[in-house]
């Protein structure tokens, strides 16, 4: 597919751009959409600007305070809603929201028996962990790196899982000592345009959902001025009316105009008790 030179364009032209870790983070509409038709979740916006959802058993918040220091979204579960969180998921402001998305619309689909078909012997399991996602992908493994890190085959996104003892509470008051982190930019690993922060106890397929986003190098749908001046060199760019008709366009539409569609969650046919969540901290 023939690109284009990202610096000839206006603004306003339509897009496909590759990889989408640095296609900037484009429009949330996928992630709002989601959380707005669940069926059950509660909506509140605060000070005109920020937005949270809570899920009907109360043990998931949904948080985009626009202002705070990250920005973007912050996700939470506790198995005891009045409790410590068990864990954390934030996505900073400029995490492109598809990423955000397939997080979001993974978490809302299984939420209602506790992730129960995603985990060994329910319906949707897979197996699938983010370690053999990039590995498919051919990352490259750090050697020797602390945090460990595997690096894509072009150097601007990282995956890294944190090891050794950290006390549990410390990840969850704050992100930057999360287990899992997700980032890219021109320096991936010291300098990210964006960062997504993933607590210990986070469900292994709620991350691999994303980092199945994360890794794919389908085109994503953006308009010219939402793809970062810094990262216009590194991306490949190509008019939407020159692709309109190739697979790549069709591929890259349903990732990025999902935003167009409203998702709506399947409701259980009857009220399902929640079982306790395999990686929970507690024991019910």
């Amino acid at each position: 597919m023939p690109s284009t030179d990202p610096h000839a364009l206006e603004p306003d032209t339509e897009v496909l751009v590759s990889p989408g870790y640095l296609a900037g983070p484009g429009p949330a509409l996928a992630v709002f959409n989601t959380l707005d038709s669940a069926t059950g979740w509660t909506k509140t916006v605060a000070f005109g600007t920020d937005t949270y959802f809570t899920s009907p058993c109360q043990r998931v918040r949904v948080a985009n305070p626009v202002e705070s220091f990250y920005g973007g979204w912050t996700i939470s579960y506790a198995e005891d809603p009045v409790g410590v969180p068990d864990w954390i998921t934030t996505f900073d402001r400029n995490t492109p929201n598809e990423i955000v998305a397939t997080f979001t619309e993974t978490l809302v689909d299984g939420l209602h028996n506790n992730f129960a078909d995603h985990l060994s012997g329910g319906r949707h399991y897979t197996g699938t962990s983010p370690a053999s996602l990039t590995a498919r992908h051919r990352w490259e493994p750090v050697h020797g790196s602390r945090p460990f890190r595997t690096v894509s085959p072009d150097g601007h996104a990282a995956y890294q899982m944190r090891v050794g003892w950290l006390h549990e509470y410390d990840e969850l008051l704050t992100p930057e000592k999360s287990t899992w982190r997700m980032s890219a930019g021109t320096d991936p690993v010291f300098t990210p345009s964006w960062k997504a922060f993933f607590s210990r106890y986070t469900p292994q397929h709620l991350i691999a959902a994303s980092t199945a986003v994360f890794t794919d190098l389908t085109p994503v749908h953006r308009v010219m001025g939402q793809v970062p001046d810094r990262h216009r060199s590194l991306v490949s760019v190509t008019r939407m009316e020159t692709a309109a008709c190739g697979p790549r366009a069709a591929a890259a539409l349903a990732r990025s105009t999902q935003a167009q569609a409203m998702h709506v969650p399947t409701p259980p046919a009857a009220p399902t008790t929640l079982a306790v969540h395999a990686g929970s901290r507690r024991q019910r």
